[in-house]
């Protein structure tokens, strides 16, 4: 599971990103209750795009890549980079060139004075990018809010570095949010922006931590632009009540009214405590949260640890769980809008998965990457389909712990079709030292 990622090296400025989730040998395809047939892809072109060695590029990207316009992606890498012994990670632009790609670092981190980047980065409306780091800062090491503005002068050269500017240095309990994790900040009509940080606040209890830095529950927040400055504000604390959730790890996502959606890994039921779906409605400068599911815990074969949501046309979301099924490997969930609520229902159950954040293309498929599993048990993605209300999964690719690298993360769709995503290990180059032969890769999967 995602959370699972953490642990410490010898070191405690280099904050490993390992997984220890259970391995499961050989991936089978059953037919479940809600879905049919398990497909193997027709068609599909798998390229890497770019493979991490662990220096100015960076290496363990995490956390998906941000479509920045035809043939250009962004990204993090939370290791590698020149800055505080190769601690710090980096920013990355990725772009077409001809017949291959080009990848252009556009800022490494310090990781003792500004953290390092852990979520994907966000696309202002001035060509700015945002995002979050887990760690650095002022705030007693308690992450960032940063900006990263392209040279006034533009670039001339081939490597072309940003200027970073540090909106928010995080503080801790209980008046401020603490190390946001794979949050993915949003942008309101207005310009504000939106975040979560798995600790911080004025929670406590189980799964809240109570020491230094770490302490609290959690935490939703915004930075608002003013007097070219940004005004910091938490618009939520979590709370282990038996009724909020715990632990953000995600970012929120908006819907047309301006309310904000997003997962807990723990908390809502005060007996399952194994996250929640809440929604965070704006009302005279204040804002009211409302639980809209509770999750149930993996053992008794409902869903558990959800990841980033989505949601369609008809204000419906979708999601995907980490852990919990059949198998409690994962599973696919959507919750509809019905008189006045919400009623939840398990599209999909995986049998070796650890499902990853899912996407939606415009005919209602589900895309989605499985950090377990597949042929050579380093991960696959997935495609689900409807028909006439069973979902069938297709094996778009089995990721083979080498040169396609290995435990892919959050995949990405374009207007053609073309799925991208991150695979933390693998593609050979580096000097990571990881099992699996290398540091990371960018991947496109072309229809």
């Amino acid at each position: 599971m995602l959370r699972a990622f953490q642990g410490l090296f010898a070191n405690d400025k280099e904050l490993a990103m390992r997984p220890t989730i259970r391995r499961i040998s050989l991936f089978f395809c059953f037919t479940f209750s809600l879905a049919v047939l398990c497909n193997i892809a027709q068609a599909q072109t798998f390229s890497v795009l770019h493979a991490f060695t662990n220096g100015g590029d960076g290496a363990d990207p995490l956390s998906g890549v941000t479509i920045g316009g035809p043939g250009i992606l962004y990204g993090t890498a939370y290791q590698g980079g020149t800055g505080d012994n190769g601690y710090g990670g980096v920013v990355y632009k990725l772009a077409q060139r001809g017949s291959g790609w080009q990848l252009q670092p556009l800022y490494e981190f310090n990781y003792g004075l500004d953290g390092g980047p852990l979520g994907p980065v966000t696309i202002g409306r001035n060509g700015a990018l945002y995002g979050t780091t887990y760690g650095g800062g002022t705030g007693d090491g308690g992450g960032t809010v940063f900006e990263l503005q392209p040279p006034p002068t533009g670039c001339r050269t081939a490597i072309c570095y940003w200027n970073q500017t540090v909106l928010h240095s995080f503080a801790g309990l209980p008046n401020d949010g603490s190390e946001p994790q794979f949050t993915k900040l949003v942008f309101d009509q207005a310009g504000n922006l939106y975040g979560t940080t798995e600790y911080g606040g004025n929670g406590s209890g189980r799964f809240c931590n109570v020491i230094g830095r770490n302490a609290g529950c959690g935490t939703a927040f915004e930075l608002s632009p003013s007097g070219g400055g940004w005004t910091y504000s938490i618009i939520h604390k979590f709370q282990n009540n038996g009724i909020d959730g715990v632990q953000p790890l995600f970012g929120m996502i908006f819907d047309p009214a301006g309310n904000l959606y997003g997962t807990t890994m723990y908390g809502g039921d005060p007996v399952q405590e194994a996250g929640a779906v809440f929604e965070l409605t704006p009302s005279g400068g204040t804002w009211t949260e409302n639980i809209l599911y509770d999750f149930f815990s993996a053992e008794n074969g409902s869903s558990a640890n959800a990841t980033t949501l989505i949601m369609d046309q008809s204000g419906n979301l979708y999601g995907s769980t980490d852990t919990g099924g059949a198998h409690s490997t994962g599973t696919v969930f959507e919750l509809t809008r019905s008189e006045g609520g919400w009623v939840f229902s398990t599209l999909y159950t995986f049998t070796a998965c650890s499902a990853q954040p899912i996407v939606r293309d415009t005919a209602g498929n589900l895309y989605g990457a499985c950090y377990a599993g597949g042929q050579y048990d380093y991960g696959w993605v997935f495609k689900l389909t409807n028909s006439g209300g069973s979902w069938t999964v297709t094996d778009l690719h089995d990721f083979n712990g080498r040169s396609d690298g290995a435990y892919p993360g959050p995949v990405v769709l374009d207007s053609s079709g073309n799925l991208y995503g991150t695979a933390n290990e693998g593609g050979i180059s580096g000097d990571c030292g990881l099992s699996s032969n290398g540091c990371g890769v960018v991947w496109e999967i072309a229809p």
